[in-house]
Parts: structure tokens; sequence; C-alpha cells
């Protein structure tokens, strides 16, 4: 799954792995997603701190799609 920071700054998931800007891939459950924020490995990946609202989001993001 991509997770993408597109040029205005939003955080979002990409399913298509199409949309612009910098993105980072993991596999598509909350357990990496998780292991990906505890690291601070996703943040340095799309160069750009993660807020707590925004991995809300992704959470979910990735919940509705399983």
């Amino acid at each position: 799954m991509r997770i993408v920071r597109t040029p205005e700054g939003s955080i979002e998931i990409d399913p298509t792995g199409k949309r612009s800007g910098r993105g980072a891939y993991i596999c598509p459950s909350n357990d990496c997603l998780e292991k990906a924020m505890k690291g601070k490995v996703l943040g340095s990946a799309l160069h750009t701190s993660i807020p707590d609202e925004v991995l809300e989001q992704l959470r979910h993001g990735l919940e509705e799609l399983d």
C-alpha cells in the first residue's frame, strides 16, 4: 500500500499508486502502519512528521480497504 505526501502537504493513502507526491510503501495492515510509525520510518520516508490526527485517518483508511 502506498502512503503519499501530496504537493499540498497532506498525507493520504494512495490505493492507485499514481498520485503525485512523495510516497512510501507499507503492507496494507494496521500492524505494518504501527511498526512504521513506532520507528519513525514512515515520517522519515515522507520527509515530514506525521501528526496523531493524520495517523488516525490512515488507520481508518486501512480498515476500510480490508
